[in-house]
């Protein structure tokens, strides 16, 4: 029987939406405010979720100790109070939109963790807007 244990951390970026392939035309009609050249912030909620089986001897599905350090190591240290477009490698020529960050957090973690737990990630931009990734 699978039990799936979710983990929330909080983290602090600062980006800009932008296609350099676009017009600044084109930038400012697909991302408005967001494509600020000057870039702008949110006070991200992520939330991480492991799903499997209750190890017999722990009653665990994972020690929650060390999915907490895993994301501290592969996300929080890398993304937090840092400019996604400048500071990171994996947005420097991707647009580090919700969307893609999910999807490079999920490739973050996944190759940290055995193969036999199913992983989501949910990123929260602001309290209404959120995205889910599964893989």
């Amino acid at each position: 029987m699978n039990v799936t244990v979710c983990r929330k951390e909080h983290f602090n970026a600062a980006h800009r939406l932008h296609n350099p392939h676009w017009t600044d035309e084109q930038n400012q009609n697909v991302f408005g405010l967001c494509n600020n050249p000057n870039f702008h912030g949110h006070n991200y909620t992520l939330i991480v979720k492991l799903t499997g089986p209750v190890d017999e001897d722990t009653g665990y599905v994972y020690d929650m100790k060390n999915l907490s350090l895993l994301i501290k190591a592969e996300i929080l240290d890398k993304f937090d109070h840092k400019n996604l477009n400048l500071d990171t490698e994996e947005f420097q020529h991707l647009n580090p939109t919700a969307e893609n960050i999910a999807i490079v957090t999920w490739q973050r973690l996944r190759p940290h963790l055995p193969e036999t737990y199913a992983l989501s990630v949910t990123l929260f931009e602001t309290e209404r807007n959120f995205v889910e990734y599964h893989g």
